[in-house]
């Protein structure tokens, strides 16, 4: 029983010499650091022809998730969370007690002629 093509056992098709070390073009980039109000810095990368206006001035920090700014001496502060509003508290901002008792009124006034009363 003959055994054949074991010579390149292990080895990808197409593949290059051993340890090859280029995989594709790199496009030129800048690193572009932010800090945390924590002292926490971390890194981004940007394409380097990217205008200034389009690199973001806060990014959330990937670890404790705290905004982060580009300025070390000045992180951004922490937004003040908003408690949860109910639909009902959004129609109520919308609306005033005299545009609710109007809209209720007609609402009820075409219920009442499709049931025919």
């Amino acid at each position: 029983m003959a055994t054949g093509g074991n010579a390149i056992r292990g080895t990808r098709v197409g593949s290059g010499p051993m340890g090859e070390q280029d995989h594709g073009y790199h496009a030129d980039r800048i690193a572009v650091s932010y800090w945390d109000g924590l002292g926490n810095e971390t890194v981004r990368y940007f394409a380097a022809g990217l205008p200034e206006e389009e690199i973001p001035e806060i990014i959330d920090h990937p670890q404790s998730g705290l905004p982060a700014g580009r300025d070390k001496e000045n992180p951004p502060a922490v937004a003040k969370a908003e408690p949860y509003k109910t639909h009902l508290a959004y129609v109520k901002e919308r609306r005033t007690d005299e545009e609710a008792v109007q809209l209720l009124e007609d609402a009820l006034t075409q219920l009442r002629e499709r049931r025919g009363q």
